[in-house]
């Protein structure tokens, strides 16, 4: 049933019946961490400016999970839109294994050396204190959440967008509970925000293999007489690679990014992570709209269709495009209520005007963003990762600090100078995107199949 609502009917039905449960469960994945920093915003700015600190180091380890996850859901789409269900469970229990120990490895070194990494960074005294602690707990949850990304993979590679979502609900709920309790009761500060985080998210992880282990959908996995299979790893790792260098080099230019903005101050460096913590929040829609078309393009590329694969790519386009444009005139017109939201302590004039200022800049990146995740999720759904690789590592490489570098040399603007690199660059991105989209060979099939 899956496989014929992805290659057939009304593709803004399909969209959205996929989307929605994609965009829950977006917002749920981005309110592990927005939680943590409501409940620290009220300890203090360098609790608050801490979480948002260590964001790009944690993701440059959980990028192999990412890369691991996006090529399972083109890899696995593929074989069912081409009718090869077994194919499919082979990569299912290949991919889980390889997710499992690759998480066991980084999370034991990311732990190890976390203190080390938040150093390098650049941070000292009290922001360099409650960023490893943050960091060190953060990372024990490293091969679990390796492990929900493939589990994700397999639902929403068969168009079960429901069942993962439902799973993050009970999660995130969890992590509200015991936030405020490890924060405030047990005095426990970061270290208990980032606790009750790997506890929310080693409770998703177990209930994903519960899933798993009964065998419910198209797709499942089979240990028995497993052994890995090098065949199809490299194949997996051919379309994953990129989207992992992709993912590590867009995230450890984020880490050159934080050590750019910390050089400012806290107060620049807690107005960033609020402002993106209220984008991520905002971009929740279009990310998971455009997240439907990995699994229909992977889908109809391997069912022969490319027609239906570019009608979906017009349409959640101009889904993204026009709602991106009214949540621009939102964030612009209101931002002095959601930064009073997010913000809530008055103490801190410099944290607030220079957050308003951020955002008043980076409230017309709405659809561009929106553009972004579109072009991304076309790229991944037809195993042309290499093209979603350019453009994480060439959004924030070849643009946006290099931007931020000059403005710093050779003006004397300040934080405005970071503001305004950030927004340009999302618009040039998406130019080079279009560029690629048109002349670019995503067409052309990157997976050959049995048949």
């Amino acid at each position: 049933m899956a496989r014929g609502n992805l290659l057939e009917g009304n593709l803004y039905r399909t969209i959205l019946r996929l989307s929605l449960p994609i965009m829950v469960n977006n917002f749920i994945q981005t309110l592990y961490n927005l939680v943590d920093s409501l409940w620290l915003g009220r300890v203090g700015s360098d609790e608050l400016a801490a979480v948002s600190f260590v964001w790009p180091i944690n993701s440059l380890f959980i990028a192999v999970g990412m890369g691991l996850s996006i090529a399972g859901i083109s890899l696995m789409s593929q074989h069912l839109g081409a009718d090869e269900r077994e194919e499919a469970n082979r990569y299912a229990t290949q991919l889980t294994a390889v997710a499992v120990l690759s998480g066991v490895v980084f999370g034991l070194i990311g732990s190890a050396l976390s203190e080390p990494f938040v150093r390098l960074m650049g941070a000292q005294g009290d922001m360099m204190e409650y960023s490893a602690a943050y960091l060190h707990i953060q990372f024990l949850d490293t091969p679990f959440m390796f492990f929900y990304y493939i589990f994700n993979a397999i639902m929403n590679a068969q168009g079960n967008t429901l069942t993962p979502t439902l799973i993050s609900g009970v999660s995130a709920l969890m992590n509200m509970v015991l936030d405020p309790l490890f924060i405030f009761v047990f005095h426990m500060d970061v270290e208990g925000a980032a606790l009750a985080t790997v506890l929310s998210k080693v409770t998703m992880a177990l209930a994903g293999a519960y899933v798993l282990w009964r065998n419910h959908g198209v797709i499942s996995l089979d240990f028995h007489h497993f052994r890995f299979d090098k065949e199809r790893i490299s194949r997996c790792m051919k379309v994953a690679l990129p989207s992992i260098i992709g993912q590590s080099g867009s995230s450890f230019g984020f880490i050159v990014l934080n050590s750019f903005i910390v050089s400012y101050g806290t107060a620049t460096m807690a107005a960033f992570g609020m402002v993106n913590k209220i984008f991520d929040l905002v971009n929740q829609p279009f990310s998971s709209v455009a997240g439907s078309l990995t699994a229909i393009v992977g889908q109809n590329i391997g069912a022969n269709n490319l027609q239906r694969a570019k009608e979906a790519f017009f349409k959640v386009s101009r889904i993204v495009l026009i709602g991106g444009s009214f949540v621009a005139l939102f964030l612009f017109f209101f931002r002095y209520p959601l930064i009073d939201f997010f913000l809530p302590t008055k103490d801190e004039p410099e944290t607030i005007r220079q957050a308003l200022e951020f955002l008043q800049i980076m409230a017309w990146s709405a659809p561009l963003m929106g553009m972004f995740f579109t072009f991304q999720g076309l790229f991944q759904g037809s195993g042309h990762t290499k093209y979603s690789m350019a453009m994480e590592v060439g959004r924030l490489w070849g643009m946006r600090l290099p931007m931020i570098l000059l403005f710093k040399t050779f003006t004397d603007i300040g934080s405005l100078g970071v503001w305004i690199s950030m927004t340009s660059s999302n618009f040039l991105i998406c130019v080079f995107a279009f560029l690629m989209y048109r002349y670019g060979k995503w067409q052309q099939p990157a997976l050959h199949h049995k048949k």
